[in-house]
């Protein structure tokens, strides 16, 4: 991997940022002044170290359309369990570090 100018934190938030927001991912690139194929490239990279389905251009996957089993939603739910608590350790580490910066 080539060096970045971006760190690994702020790549990480924007990703987060990008998952969790109902703003386009080309907004939230414009808004924080990032070339909008980078963004992409993070969230699709993202998706794919932590297993979460990435959705075709259409915009909707496949999985949606058919019946999932008993042991594909379990996998699917543990999967969006993990990224939970990822987002929640992310924002208590933020919350710590702007408290931090305040005092």
């Amino acid at each position: 991997m080539r060096n970045s100018k971006y760190t690994r934190e702020f790549r990480d938030s924007s990703v987060q940022l990008v998952l969790n927001s109902e703003e386009s991912t080309a907004k939230i690139a414009r808004d924080l002044d990032v070339n909008e194929k980078t963004l992409y490239n993070w969230v699709r990279e993202y998706k794919k170290a932590n297993n979460i389905p990435i959705a075709p251009r259409g915009g909707f996957t496949r999985s949606n359309s058919i019946k999932e089993t008993a042991e594909e939603e379990n996998k699917r739910l543990r999967a969006e369990n993990k990224l939970l608590k990822q987002e929640r350790d992310i924002l208590k580490k933020a919350t710590a570090y702007f408290a931090k910066e305040t005092l």
